[in-house]
Protein backbone atom coordinates (compact mmCIF):
# COMPACT_ATOMS: atom_id res chain seq x y z
CA UNK A 1 0.00 0.00 0.00
CA UNK A 2 0.68 3.82 -0.50
CA UNK A 3 2.20 5.92 2.24
CA UNK A 4 1.74 9.53 1.86
CA UNK A 5 4.33 10.50 5.06
CA UNK A 6 5.28 13.45 3.25
CA UNK A 7 1.48 14.39 3.73
CA UNK A 8 2.59 14.78 7.51
CA UNK A 9 5.46 15.96 7.12
CA UNK A 10 3.67 18.90 4.89
CA UNK A 11 0.95 19.39 8.10
CA UNK A 12 4.26 19.49 10.87
CA UNK A 13 5.41 22.61 9.06
CA UNK A 14 2.36 24.27 9.15
CA UNK A 15 1.41 22.99 12.40
CA UNK A 16 5.41 25.04 13.57
CA UNK A 17 3.70 28.12 11.64
CA UNK A 18 7.62 29.44 10.58
CA UNK A 19 9.30 30.19 7.46
CA UNK A 20 12.52 29.71 8.76
CA UNK A 21 12.52 25.81 9.46
CA UNK A 22 13.59 23.53 6.67
CA UNK A 23 12.37 19.98 7.42
CA UNK A 24 14.68 16.56 6.28
CA UNK A 25 12.82 12.78 6.25
CA UNK A 26 14.24 9.78 5.02
CA UNK A 27 12.92 9.18 1.17
CA UNK A 28 11.62 6.65 -0.03
CA UNK A 29 9.79 6.01 2.70
CA UNK A 30 11.41 3.51 5.18
CA UNK A 31 14.84 3.99 4.52
CA UNK A 32 17.10 4.55 6.67
CA UNK A 33 20.13 5.07 4.48
CA UNK A 34 22.22 8.95 5.47
CA UNK A 35 21.78 9.59 1.28
CA UNK A 36 18.38 9.16 1.34
CA UNK A 37 17.59 12.01 4.43
CA UNK A 38 16.69 14.76 1.85
CA UNK A 39 14.63 18.17 2.29
CA UNK A 40 10.86 17.88 2.18
CA UNK A 41 10.86 21.38 0.08
CA UNK A 42 13.79 23.12 -2.04
CA UNK A 43 15.90 25.41 -0.92
CA UNK A 44 18.96 27.67 -1.98
CA UNK A 45 21.99 27.41 0.43
CA UNK A 46 22.92 31.07 -0.58
CA UNK A 47 19.79 32.08 1.19
CA UNK A 48 19.79 29.79 4.42
CA UNK A 49 23.62 31.35 5.48
CA UNK A 50 21.65 34.56 4.89
CA UNK A 51 19.52 33.93 7.57
CA UNK A 52 21.75 32.35 10.35
CA UNK A 53 18.10 31.18 12.05
CA UNK A 54 17.19 28.59 9.81
CA UNK A 55 16.85 26.00 11.86
CA UNK A 56 17.32 22.56 10.49
CA UNK A 57 14.86 19.40 11.14
CA UNK A 58 15.78 16.01 10.94
CA UNK A 59 12.53 14.10 11.33
CA UNK A 60 13.67 10.13 13.00
CA UNK A 61 10.00 9.67 14.49
CA UNK A 62 8.93 6.63 12.48
CA UNK A 63 11.71 4.00 13.84
CA UNK A 64 13.82 4.14 17.24
CA UNK A 65 16.88 6.34 17.36
CA UNK A 66 19.55 4.79 16.45
CA UNK A 67 22.67 7.27 16.33
CA UNK A 68 25.93 4.60 16.15
CA UNK A 69 24.38 3.74 12.55
CA UNK A 70 25.50 7.60 11.54
CA UNK A 71 28.60 7.60 13.09
CA UNK A 72 30.50 5.23 11.15
CA UNK A 73 28.96 5.37 7.64
CA UNK A 74 31.14 5.46 4.66
CA UNK A 75 31.86 8.86 3.87
CA UNK A 76 31.95 8.84 0.13
CA UNK A 77 28.70 8.11 0.08
CA UNK A 78 27.62 11.13 1.56
CA UNK A 79 30.50 12.83 0.08
CA UNK A 80 29.21 11.97 -3.63
CA UNK A 81 25.33 13.08 -2.68
CA UNK A 82 26.37 16.88 -1.55
CA UNK A 83 28.48 16.70 -5.03
CA UNK A 84 31.69 17.41 -3.27
CA UNK A 85 34.44 18.01 -5.34
CA UNK A 86 36.39 15.48 -3.75
CA UNK A 87 38.13 12.79 -5.77
CA UNK A 88 38.96 9.36 -4.39
CA UNK A 89 42.47 10.00 -3.90
CA UNK A 90 41.93 13.14 -1.41
CA UNK A 91 39.27 11.42 -0.25
CA UNK A 92 41.27 8.17 0.93
CA UNK A 93 43.81 11.14 2.27
CA UNK A 94 41.32 12.43 4.34
CA UNK A 95 40.17 9.84 5.91
CA UNK A 96 40.87 11.14 9.29
CA UNK A 97 39.71 14.40 9.05
CA UNK A 98 36.39 13.36 7.44
CA UNK A 99 36.45 10.72 10.75
CA UNK A 100 36.80 13.50 12.76
CA UNK A 101 34.25 16.05 10.94
CA UNK A 102 31.69 12.47 10.98
CA UNK A 103 31.50 12.09 14.59
CA UNK A 104 30.41 16.09 15.23
CA UNK A 105 27.91 15.73 12.61
CA UNK A 106 26.24 12.28 12.46
CA UNK A 107 22.72 13.30 10.57
CA UNK A 108 23.73 16.81 10.24
CA UNK A 109 25.58 15.50 6.93
CA UNK A 110 22.54 15.31 4.95
CA UNK A 111 23.12 19.58 5.23
CA UNK A 112 26.08 20.26 3.40
CA UNK A 113 29.29 20.93 4.86
CA UNK A 114 28.27 24.49 4.61
CA UNK A 115 25.19 24.55 7.05
CA UNK A 116 25.54 22.10 9.47
CA UNK A 117 26.47 24.28 12.03
CA UNK A 118 22.71 25.50 11.83
CA UNK A 119 20.26 25.25 14.40
CA UNK A 120 19.24 21.83 14.54
CA UNK A 121 16.13 20.09 16.06
CA UNK A 122 15.45 16.62 16.04
CA UNK A 123 11.71 15.11 15.91
CA UNK A 124 11.63 11.69 17.76
CA UNK A 125 9.31 9.17 19.61
CA UNK A 126 10.78 7.75 22.10
CA UNK A 127 11.16 8.35 25.95
CA UNK A 128 14.07 7.50 28.38
CA UNK A 129 16.26 7.27 25.53
CA UNK A 130 20.24 7.44 25.78
CA UNK A 131 20.01 7.96 22.23
CA UNK A 132 18.86 10.91 22.65
CA UNK A 133 21.05 11.87 25.05
CA UNK A 134 23.85 11.59 22.43
CA UNK A 135 22.39 13.47 20.21
CA UNK A 136 21.99 16.03 22.71
CA UNK A 137 25.29 15.81 23.17
CA UNK A 138 26.08 17.10 19.26
CA UNK A 139 23.79 19.96 19.91
CA UNK A 140 20.65 18.67 18.67
CA UNK A 141 17.46 19.26 20.58
CA UNK A 142 14.67 17.05 20.75
CA UNK A 143 11.09 17.11 19.87
CA UNK A 144 9.11 14.98 21.40
CA UNK A 145 5.61 13.72 19.97
CA UNK A 146 4.11 9.91 19.63
CA UNK A 147 4.16 10.54 15.43
CA UNK A 148 2.06 7.06 15.33
CA UNK A 149 -0.70 8.65 17.25
CA UNK A 150 -1.44 10.91 13.98
CA UNK A 151 -0.51 8.07 11.29
CA UNK A 152 -2.55 5.12 12.61
CA UNK A 153 -5.35 7.66 12.91
CA UNK A 154 -4.74 7.74 9.07
CA UNK A 155 -3.43 4.26 8.29
CA UNK A 156 -6.95 2.50 10.43
CA UNK A 157 -9.47 4.94 9.63
CA UNK A 158 -11.94 2.66 7.99
CA UNK A 159 -11.54 0.61 11.16
CA UNK A 160 -14.37 3.46 12.89
CA UNK A 161 -16.76 2.40 10.59
CA UNK A 162 -16.35 -1.62 9.78
CA UNK A 163 -18.99 -3.48 10.85
CA UNK A 164 -16.94 -6.83 10.26
CA UNK A 165 -15.46 -5.85 13.50
CA UNK A 166 -17.98 -6.39 15.00
CA UNK A 167 -19.45 -9.49 13.95
CA UNK A 168 -17.65 -12.04 16.47
CA UNK A 169 -17.01 -15.52 15.75
CA UNK A 170 -14.46 -16.12 18.15
CA UNK A 171 -12.32 -19.20 16.83
CA UNK A 172 -9.24 -18.75 19.08
CA UNK A 173 -8.18 -16.86 22.07
CA UNK A 174 -5.01 -14.94 20.84
CA UNK A 175 -4.23 -13.08 17.58
CA UNK A 176 -0.38 -12.94 17.02
CA UNK A 177 1.38 -11.13 13.55
CA UNK A 178 4.94 -12.59 13.69
CA UNK A 179 6.57 -11.83 10.74
CA UNK A 180 10.40 -9.96 11.32
CA UNK A 181 12.33 -11.47 13.85
CA UNK A 182 15.76 -9.71 13.18
CA UNK A 183 17.26 -6.16 14.96
CA UNK A 184 15.43 -5.46 17.86
CA UNK A 185 12.77 -8.11 16.87
CA UNK A 186 15.14 -11.31 17.93
CA UNK A 187 12.89 -11.76 21.22
CA UNK A 188 10.57 -12.68 19.14
CA UNK A 189 12.39 -16.46 17.96
CA UNK A 190 12.05 -16.99 21.66
CA UNK A 191 8.28 -16.08 21.80
CA UNK A 192 7.39 -18.23 19.64
CA UNK A 193 9.75 -21.21 20.88
CA UNK A 194 7.79 -20.31 24.53
CA UNK A 195 4.14 -20.81 22.24
CA UNK A 196 5.40 -24.26 21.47
CA UNK A 197 6.83 -25.60 24.84
CA UNK A 198 3.78 -24.22 26.56
CA UNK A 199 1.21 -26.08 24.22
CA UNK A 200 -0.48 -22.97 23.58
CA UNK A 201 -0.44 -22.83 19.67
CA UNK A 202 -3.83 -24.87 19.79
CA UNK A 203 -5.14 -21.44 21.01
CA UNK A 204 -3.39 -18.93 18.62
CA UNK A 205 -3.80 -17.46 15.13
CA UNK A 206 -0.35 -16.79 14.51
CA UNK A 207 2.52 -17.45 12.12
CA UNK A 208 6.59 -17.76 11.92
CA UNK A 209 8.94 -17.14 9.46
CA UNK A 210 12.05 -19.77 9.66
CA UNK A 211 13.62 -16.99 7.50
CA UNK A 212 13.84 -13.46 7.80
CA UNK A 213 16.25 -11.06 5.50
CA UNK A 214 17.72 -14.51 4.11
CA UNK A 215 19.16 -16.05 7.31
CA UNK A 216 17.58 -18.77 8.89
CA UNK A 217 16.57 -18.55 12.74
CA UNK A 218 19.25 -20.81 13.90
CA UNK A 219 22.05 -18.77 12.58
CA UNK A 220 21.14 -16.05 14.01
CA UNK A 221 23.71 -14.21 15.85
CA UNK A 222 22.12 -12.64 19.14
CA UNK A 223 22.44 -9.27 20.66
CA UNK A 224 20.73 -11.21 23.61
CA UNK A 225 22.11 -14.35 23.90
CA UNK A 226 19.33 -14.82 26.62
CA UNK A 227 17.39 -15.63 23.75
CA UNK A 228 18.58 -18.45 21.88
CA UNK A 229 16.50 -21.18 21.24
CA UNK A 230 17.78 -24.75 20.31
CA UNK A 231 14.46 -25.96 19.04
CA UNK A 232 15.68 -27.13 15.27
CA UNK A 233 12.49 -27.67 14.02
CA UNK A 234 10.20 -24.55 15.25
CA UNK A 235 8.78 -24.06 11.32
CA UNK A 236 6.82 -27.15 11.31
CA UNK A 237 4.17 -25.71 13.70
CA UNK A 238 3.52 -22.51 11.76
CA UNK A 239 2.40 -21.17 8.36
CA UNK A 240 4.78 -18.75 6.89
CA UNK A 241 4.05 -15.38 6.88
CA UNK A 242 3.65 -14.14 3.44
CA UNK A 243 2.87 -10.35 4.06
CA UNK A 244 5.37 -7.33 3.45
CA UNK A 245 6.63 -4.98 5.68
CA UNK A 246 3.27 -2.64 5.24
CA UNK A 247 1.19 -5.28 6.72
CA UNK A 248 1.01 -3.22 9.54
CA UNK A 249 -0.70 -0.31 8.34
CA UNK A 250 -3.60 -2.32 7.58
CA UNK A 251 -5.76 -4.86 9.63
CA UNK A 252 -7.13 -7.85 8.48
CA UNK A 253 -11.24 -7.43 9.99
CA UNK A 254 -11.14 -11.72 9.53
CA UNK A 255 -8.53 -11.78 12.18
CA UNK A 256 -10.38 -9.77 14.80
CA UNK A 257 -13.65 -11.30 14.22
CA UNK A 258 -11.90 -15.47 15.12
CA UNK A 259 -9.73 -13.83 18.31
CA UNK A 260 -10.10 -12.25 21.36
CA UNK A 261 -6.97 -11.04 22.52
CA UNK A 262 -4.22 -9.47 20.20
CA UNK A 263 -0.89 -10.11 21.82
CA UNK A 264 1.59 -7.44 20.04
CA UNK A 265 4.62 -7.76 19.22
CA UNK A 266 6.31 -4.44 19.29
CA UNK A 267 9.76 -3.48 17.55
CA UNK A 268 11.30 -2.82 20.61
CA UNK A 269 11.15 -5.03 23.79
CA UNK A 270 14.87 -5.95 25.09
CA UNK A 271 15.49 -2.07 25.48
CA UNK A 272 14.79 0.75 28.02
CA UNK A 273 13.25 3.01 25.53
CA UNK A 274 9.34 3.82 25.45
CA UNK A 275 8.29 3.69 21.84
CA UNK A 276 5.12 2.17 20.72
CA UNK A 277 4.23 2.23 16.91
CA UNK A 278 0.96 1.27 15.20
CA UNK A 279 1.29 -1.98 15.87
CA UNK A 280 0.16 -1.29 19.50
CA UNK A 281 -2.87 1.27 18.16
CA UNK A 282 -3.98 -1.34 15.74
CA UNK A 283 -6.18 -3.54 18.21
CA UNK A 284 -6.83 0.22 19.74
CA UNK A 285 -8.60 1.03 16.57
CA UNK A 286 -10.05 -2.46 16.00
CA UNK A 287 -12.12 -2.49 19.51
CA UNK A 288 -9.73 -5.66 20.39
CA UNK A 289 -8.26 -6.31 23.75
CA UNK A 290 -4.47 -6.63 23.88
CA UNK A 291 -1.40 -8.12 25.78
CA UNK A 292 1.50 -5.79 25.02
CA UNK A 293 5.02 -7.35 24.25
CA UNK A 294 7.06 -3.66 24.97
CA UNK A 295 9.76 -2.43 27.06
CA UNK A 296 8.62 -2.42 30.60
CA UNK A 297 6.23 0.45 31.49
CA UNK A 298 4.93 0.22 27.96
CA UNK A 299 1.09 0.08 30.02
CA UNK A 300 1.39 2.61 31.61
CA UNK A 301 2.82 4.69 28.71
CA UNK A 302 -0.35 4.53 27.16
CA UNK A 303 -2.33 5.24 29.87
CA UNK A 304 -0.57 8.51 30.33
CA UNK A 305 -2.69 9.11 26.74
CA UNK A 306 -6.03 8.25 28.36
CA UNK A 307 -6.46 4.62 27.30
CA UNK A 308 -7.81 1.84 29.65
CA UNK A 309 -5.94 -1.35 29.96
CA UNK A 310 -7.27 -4.82 31.14
CA UNK A 311 -6.37 -5.55 34.79
CA UNK A 312 -8.06 -7.12 37.05
CA UNK A 313 -9.32 -9.52 33.94
CA UNK A 314 -5.77 -10.10 32.82
CA UNK A 315 -2.85 -9.75 34.74
CA UNK A 316 -0.62 -6.91 33.67
CA UNK A 317 2.33 -7.38 36.71
CA UNK A 318 4.22 -7.96 33.19
CA UNK A 319 4.45 -4.84 32.08
CA UNK A 320 6.89 -3.98 35.48
CA UNK A 321 9.27 -6.49 35.07
CA UNK A 322 12.59 -5.03 33.63
CA UNK A 323 14.37 -8.41 32.73
CA UNK A 324 13.19 -9.25 29.26
CA UNK A 325 12.87 -13.18 29.62
CA UNK A 326 10.93 -12.94 32.77
CA UNK A 327 8.75 -10.70 31.03
CA UNK A 328 8.05 -13.10 28.13
CA UNK A 329 7.37 -15.80 30.53
CA UNK A 330 4.81 -13.54 32.43
CA UNK A 331 3.03 -13.26 29.31
CA UNK A 332 3.31 -16.52 27.94
CA UNK A 333 1.89 -17.73 31.73
CA UNK A 334 -1.02 -15.07 31.84
CA UNK A 335 -1.75 -16.39 28.35
CA UNK A 336 -2.16 -19.93 29.45
CA UNK A 337 -3.95 -18.74 32.30
CA UNK A 338 -6.74 -17.39 29.85
CA UNK A 339 -6.31 -20.28 27.62
CA UNK A 340 -7.29 -22.59 30.60
CA UNK A 341 -10.26 -21.05 32.05
CA UNK A 342 -13.97 -23.23 31.33
CA UNK A 343 -15.75 -21.95 28.75
CA UNK A 344 -18.57 -19.73 31.08
CA UNK A 345 -15.58 -18.01 32.98
CA UNK A 346 -13.28 -17.16 29.83
CA UNK A 347 -16.65 -15.85 28.00
CA UNK A 348 -17.20 -13.38 31.01
CA UNK A 349 -13.89 -12.03 30.76
CA UNK A 350 -13.87 -11.52 27.51
CA UNK A 351 -17.35 -9.54 27.79
CA UNK A 352 -15.91 -7.06 30.90
CA UNK A 353 -12.36 -6.01 28.37
CA UNK A 354 -14.17 -5.89 24.98
CA UNK A 355 -15.82 -3.47 26.78
CA UNK A 356 -12.88 -1.80 28.21
CA UNK A 357 -11.76 -1.66 24.17
CA UNK A 358 -14.69 -0.36 23.23
CA UNK A 359 -13.66 2.25 24.95
CA UNK A 360 -10.43 2.47 24.09
CA UNK A 361 -11.63 3.04 19.97
CA UNK A 362 -14.17 5.42 21.30
CA UNK A 363 -11.49 7.77 22.50
CA UNK A 364 -9.09 6.54 19.97
CA UNK A 365 -11.03 8.54 17.02
CA UNK A 366 -12.42 10.98 18.81
CA UNK A 367 -11.45 14.69 17.56
CA UNK A 368 -10.50 16.00 21.05
CA UNK A 369 -7.88 13.07 21.35
CA UNK A 370 -6.47 13.76 18.17
CA UNK A 371 -6.25 17.23 18.98
CA UNK A 372 -4.26 16.44 22.37
CA UNK A 373 -1.31 14.59 19.95
CA UNK A 374 -1.42 17.72 17.84
CA UNK A 375 -1.55 20.05 20.71
CA UNK A 376 1.39 18.39 22.60
CA UNK A 377 3.83 18.40 19.55
CA UNK A 378 3.15 21.92 19.06
CA UNK A 379 3.47 22.62 22.72
CA UNK A 380 7.12 20.78 22.50
CA UNK A 381 7.90 22.32 19.55
CA UNK A 382 7.60 25.82 20.55
CA UNK A 383 8.93 24.94 24.25
CA UNK A 384 12.35 23.97 22.30
CA UNK A 385 12.73 27.52 20.22
CA UNK A 386 11.71 29.61 23.42
CA UNK A 387 14.42 28.07 25.36
CA UNK A 388 17.21 27.06 22.89
CA UNK A 389 17.24 29.33 19.93
CA UNK A 390 15.47 32.58 21.38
Amino acid sequence: MSVPLDRLYNFLHDVCNRDDIIIYRFYPHGSRKIEDLSSLNKFKDDDVIKNPKTIFIFCNDQEPLNFDLYQNFDVSIAVKKMNLDFDQELLEKSKIICQKIMSDMNLKWAVGLNLWKHNVLLFHSEQRSTNLLKYEQLQFVGVYWWSHALIARDWFRYAEHDVVLTKKNLTKDFLIYNRAWTGTREYRIKFTDMLVNSNLLKNCLTWFNEYDSQQHYLQHNYQNSNFAVVNTDLAKYFIPSTVDGNASADYNGEDYQKTAIEVVLETLFDDERLHLTEKTLRPIACGHPFILAATHGSLEYLKKYGFETFSPYIDESYDLIKDPVKRLEAIIKEMKKIANLNKDKKLSMYSEIFAIADRNKKLFFSNAWQQNIINEFKTNFETSIKEKFS
